[in-house]
């Protein structure tokens, strides 16, 4: 299994693509295509029929994943940061390369 830096629920900073320069939450990370959602990022409209949830049916706007290695995770100070490993009390945890803290 692949093992990527960033895990759902981090906060990203966008640094390719149309939405450069934007940041979000991860939604979900997709291990087999290398992707990441993120939240209000890669935005797309989808056709959709009438269901149960949505009787109306019509246009939906949704977040589209992207490729990780256009992301980069984001600090406790809000910058873009790449991370390093290191154990700390018998645990690996992930190091802020930029500041050197903990990345919780």
């Amino acid at each position: 299994m692949k093992k990527f830096n960033i895990k759902k629920g981090d906060t990203v900073y966008v640094n390719a693509g149309n939405d450069k320069g934007k940041s979000g939450k991860v939604l979900e990370v997709l291990r087999d295509k290398d992707r990441v959602v993120v939240e209000g990022i890669n935005m797309v409209s989808k056709h959709t029929k009438p269901n149960p949830k949505n009787p109306q049916g019509g246009i939906v706007k949704q977040e589209a994943s992207i490729h990780i290695s256009n992301v980069n995770l984001m600090d406790a100070a809000g910058k873009p940061t790449k991370v390093a490993h290191k154990v700390v009390d018998g645990k690996k945890v992930r190091i802020a390369k930029s500041t050197g803290e903990e990345i919780k």
